[in-house]
């Protein structure tokens, strides 16, 4: 790492503004694909698809949630799978063998009851299995289940997973993990039912990028998006040990730059220390999850979230009102048939200037979810994620 006694120094302000920048939500790009946006935004959320569709058609001008699942189901240069933190994620199907070999390195905890574990034989049993059952297939979980069972054994089928309404086999703790290795993903709903395939079908050149490679590579992509960060929140954004983070952040040697922001120390990858011009400015409507990835990646929490924000937004899942570059309100949305209902809740007060900006913002939300918006200054009744 530079050892150069006199860091880069960045203010607050140039931070937003090189994330709103670099999110292309301090404007909507002209030239990107959905492809290259979730690239910028190092993965996106997707365990809420509509979310995901709204989140990267806001930050491609004129786009909607058809041009998402156009790249995403027939393009095929998106793939839903399971990314940072074992959660759903759209990826750029480019980059998969980065994210399949980085993300196979990061180490994770296995169950802590000893009722609930497989060997690691058990586990690399059932991964195999699930890719070969995926192979030249769409299969529901229940057809997966059945197929996964059938190829290792009645182990497999111990109902030991506490779930929603009863319990879950024993695979299914390798479930999320399968994905990770790259041999499943998910793909077209059949009906109400979510199936799954091997990512293999789409893309048969896939191969998992070596390691040590990778890791490097997913650190430069998350401090592209998040930079100036630090090895602990890296290791928060991935959910891993923050001193295994710690490590490889110092195995990268002088690949990486100390830069200072308000006082405290950080890291861009090497001569990354370019910042917009101009403030941070504009109204955005983020969506849910994508509210979340910006939390995740963004520190500190007290100046991203100032005021009545940390104690209204911070600790749910809500969508959120950004203005220039920092949480200043939440919205929800209620969807009758060709009506959309949009409802924003300010924890400031809103400029005129402000408030033309937001009546823009709901009109390109009616536009990407193919709706007649209407828009309410009113107090959100929904708790996160409703």
């Amino acid at each position: 790492m530079s050892v150069d006694s006199r860091p880069f120094t960045m203010t607050w302000n140039e931070v937003c503004a090189r994330r709103l920048e670099r999110h292309a939500l301090s404007a909507p790009s002209t030239d990107m694909r959905p492809a290259d946006i979730v690239t910028a935004m190092a993965g996106t959320h997707a365990q809420v698809l509509s979310a995901a569709e709204l989140g990267i058609a806001q930050r491609i001008e004129g786009a909607t949630r058809v041009d998402v699942r156009e790249a995403l189901w027939n393009d095929r240069t998106l793939v839903k799978t399971y990314g940072p933190r074992g959660t759903v994620h759209l990826l750029p199907a480019r980059d998969l063998g980065m994210w399949v070999g980085a993300l196979s390195a990061v180490p994770y905890s296995a169950p802590s009851s000893p009722d609930l574990r497989m060997t690691a034989e058990q586990t690399e049993e059932v991964i195999a299995a699930i890719g070969d059952a995926l192979a030249g297939a769409e299969l529901t979980i229940d057809e997966l289940s059945e197929q996964v069972i059938a190829r290792t054994g009645p182990w497999a089928a111990d109902p030991v997973l506490p779930a929603f309404q009863g319990m879950w086999p024993r695979w299914r703790q390798a479930h999320h993990i399968a994905g990770i290795r790259g041999v499943m993903c998910f793909g077209p709903n059949r009906g109400r039912k979510v199936t799954y395939t091997n990512p293999r079908r789409w893309l048969p050149g896939l191969s998992p990028m070596e390691p040590e490679t990778a890791l490097a590579e997913l650190v430069r992509c998350y401090l592209h998006a998040y930079g100036p960060a630090t090895p602990q929140r890296f290791a928060h954004w991935l959910n891993a040990p923050v001193s295994w983070a710690v490590d490889l952040f110092a195995s990268m040697g002088d690949r990486l730059e100390k830069v200072e922001v308000e006082g405290a120390q950080a890291w861009v990858t090497a001569g990354d220390t370019a910042v917009p011009s101009g403030p941070p400015e504009g109204v955005r409507l983020l969506p849910y999850f994508d509210t979340y990835a910006y939390r995740v990646g963004n520190h500190p929490a007290e100046l991203l979230y100032p005021g009545r924000a940390s104690e209204r937004v911070l600790r749910g899942n809500f969508q959120v009102l950004l203005v220039d570059g920092v949480v200043a309100g939440l919205w929800h949305q209620r969807r009758s048939g060709r009506r959309l209902t949009v409802t924003v809740e300010p924890l400031r007060p809103l400029s005129p200037a402000h408030h033309r900006e937001l009546d823009a913002q709901v009109g390109r939300v009616g536009e990407i979810l193919q709706a007649h918006p209407e828009l309410t200054i009113g107090e959100v009744t929904v708790g996160g994620h409703a």
